[in-house]
């Protein structure tokens, strides 16, 4: 009963779908999930995430997923960007967060919902936001540092 009625469930509420609509009007969205390519496929089809990002990318597509940089420079390729101008947005530190750093983003910002601590020894912290709404107030933060 799980298998046939867990996609059912899945959904990306209004507000965030909001949030992206505005975002991609001035940024290039990607989703970048690890995981099964066929599990996957099918929670980004059930929430018809490909309308609200330019490109998705499955990990299971590739030969290494996150935390690995490869799969961060995939990424860049296919929205033609440098990872020094790209920021990722995630909730766990060691894949989306670290993976983010390790690839030379210019900026990690992480949905820390929890009691979870970054590890202190990183060259660059992330920003962290404790709801998904919050990404465009930090990157109007980040916008206005490289303005100075």
């Amino acid at each position: 009963m799980w298998k046939c009625t867990r996609l059912q469930h899945l959904a990306i509420a209004e507000p965030v779908r909001n949030m992206l609509v505005k975002l991609r009007k001035v940024y290039k969205l990607l989703l970048l999930t690890n995981g099964d390519t066929q599990t996957q496929r099918e929670k980004v089809n059930a929430v018809g995430a490909e309308a609200w990002f330019d490109a998705v990318v499955i990990g299971g597509d590739y030969k290494e997923q996150k935390p690995a940089p490869s799969i961060f420079l995939t990424c860049c390729k296919i929205l033609d960007v440098k990872p020094s101008c790209c920021i990722m947005v995630g909730d766990s530190f060691d894949t989306d967060i670290q993976g983010g750093i390790n690839a030379g983003f210019k900026a990690t910002i992480w949905l820390c919902t929890s009691d979870k601590k970054f590890k202190e020894e990183l060259i660059s912290p992330p920003y962290l936001i404790n709801s998904i709404l919050d990404v465009p107030k930090i990157l109007n933060i980040i916008n206005k540092k490289k303005s100075n």
